[in-house]
């Protein structure tokens, strides 16, 4: 069986310690989420039993990975019973939960809510051992709210009977991070980029196929059983460092300007502007860097050896995924948060209160016009009425929603729950049916649905805009935009069919 067709593309053979496949069921939490979507693939491909636990039940986590277990439970759930099944018969369970998605206000309190629900279910459970992949930083100094909140979680996840391997890391670079991307975009959009007084602190990225590298060799070495280990790569840079080596790389000339009294939380506020990643995540990642997260220790070398790749080969292979459209997962694969959660339209009693629907008869084969179909939103954008999007993504970017720049991950293999924009795919039917769920902020819920129905000799194309509005406000926003529909709507399925 092929590494595609088990959910991913595993890039380390040569991991050096062996697989342990008879210690029986592993567990991979945040199997959704950026690094545990990369996990399990490898996981799977080295013979384990693999039982991947999600917040909200969906037919693609079984069609991604066929050979792994779904287990479907919510670890900020206090009833536990959902937790407990999860961790039933289960030898390792990696835990790679983290509320970051919430904001610098609310993720530390469910951050430890979650590791204490966890705990108790694996102490009960009898697990025999838990790996947790936290974050670097000098308990000695005053650590950042994202990076203390890193190490309650390890403290509350070591409370219990259950032994606990720690890994720490700081920024991870691979294709689809939330931190790469973020220096990407600012590299390739800003001619001039402001330098605050703390991008002189120092720190130690990693690639995201050694962060995989050290979990799998944490799970397969069992001396690194109930201790706690710093991971990172070999270089030993600053923040700017980071960025003039991406801009050379990239052959974009750059002028760096000091500015020394720019504030963490407006620099991150502008990042968030210009870049995919939202202003609840940029905040978070950025107020991380008054901190020097550099490895203060590396005795995870001696049970897992190898050589840990250089920032810039970290780099190169990121942009080359990106080039391929080989991205496997994404920091949008999580964001927003609970989005598993979501009411489906299917699921919406008695059904959506408005609804508006366009359509137009071609000549062309359904498989062209699925393929042009598939091709919305990201660098693309929406065709001829690509300035509506771009400004009602600005919008929505400005009232802190997700807004136009989140993009998509691939515009080859499209999968439902995959990101297009500031819409979430949430039913697709090759050359039939793509169904959109609107993640803006909106006074309600929205849908789009595109699909391609057989007209005697020919194809209808058809669009069905749903939305469910939410009070008195919400009807006014649906009256407000109806005007507008013909023109984004109707121009939007002849630009699909003229492209197809």
């Amino acid at each position: 069986m092929s590494a595609d067709s088990l959910g991913g593309s595993p890039e380390n053979e040569d991991i050096v310690s062996l697989p342990e496949i008879k210690n029986g069921r592993v567990l991979v939490t945040g199997a959704s989420g950026y690094i545990g979507g990369r996990l399990v693939p490898e996981l799977l491909t080295r013979g384990y039993r693999v039982r991947a636990m999600v917040r909200g039940d969906s037919p693609e986590y079984q069609a991604r990975w066929p050979l792994a277990e779904i287990a479907v439970a919510d670890a900020l759930d206090n009833r536990n019973e959902a937790l407990e099944r999860s961790l039933k018969d289960v030898d390792t369970a990696f835990y790679l939960l983290h509320s970051l998605f919430l904001g610098p206000k609310d993720f530390e309190a469910a951050d430890i809510k979650a590791a204490a629900n966890f705990r108790k279910a694996a102490q009960k459970q009898n697990v025999r051992r838990i790996i947790y992949l936290g974050g670097l930083g000098d308990i000695q100094s005053s650590l950042s709210t994202h990076l203390k909140s890193r190490m309650e979680v390890a403290e509350e996840l070591k409370r219990g009977r259950v032994p606990v391997t720690i890994l720490r890391a700081g920024i991870i670079i691979g294709s689809g991070s939330a931190s790469y991307e973020i220096i990407q975009h600012l590299v390739r959009r800003l001619k001039v980029i402001l330098m605050p007084s703390w991008a002189k602190n120092r720190c130690q990225p990693i690639a995201i196929r050694d962060v995989i590298k050290y979990l799998v060799g944490a799970l397969e070495v069992s001396q690194t059983t109930g201790r706690n280990f710093d991971i990172g790569g070999p270089d030993i840079l600053t923040y700017e460092a980071m960025l003039r080596i991406l801009s050379q790389t990239l052959q974009k000339k750059r002028f760096f300007v000091h500015l020394p009294f720019l504030s963490i939380r407006v620099f991150a506020y502008l990042a968030s502007l210009l870049t995919p990643v939202p202003a609840p995540i940029t905040q978070c990642l950025m107020e991380s860097l008054k901190n020097e997260v550099v490895c203060q220790e590396n005795r995870i070398k001696e049970y897992v050896p190898f050589e840990p790749l250089p920032y810039k080969e970290a780099i190169v292979r990121a942009l080359s995924r990106e080039e391929q459209d080989k991205v496997h997962t994404r920091w949008s694969d999580a964001y927003p948060p609970a989005h598993e959660l979501a009411l489906k339209l299917h699921e919406l009693k008695p059904g959506p209160g408005y609804s508006t629907r366009y359509s137009l008869q071609t000549g062309k084969s359904a498989a062209s016009l699925f393929r042009s179909l598939c091709n919305i939103g990201g660098k693309e954008g929406w065709f001829e009425n690509n300035w509506l999007w771009r400004m009602r993504g600005m919008i929505d970017r400005i009232l802190g929603g997700v807004g136009t720049s989140r993009g998509r991950r691939s515009y080859g293999a499209l999968m439902i729950n995959d990101v297009i924009d500031f819409w979430r795919i949430e039913d697709l039917r090759s050359d039939q049916r793509l169904l959109l769920r609107a993640e803006m902020k909106l006074p309600g819920k929205a849908w789009l649905e595109f699909n391609i129905e057989e007209a005697d000799a020919s194809r209808k194309l058809s669009l069905v805009a749903y939305y469910d509005a939410d009070g008195f406000w919400g009807k006014v926003y649906w009256y407000a935009c109806l005007p507008f529909h013909y023109f984004i709507f109707k121009e939007l399925l002849i630009a699909i069919e003229k492209r197809s």
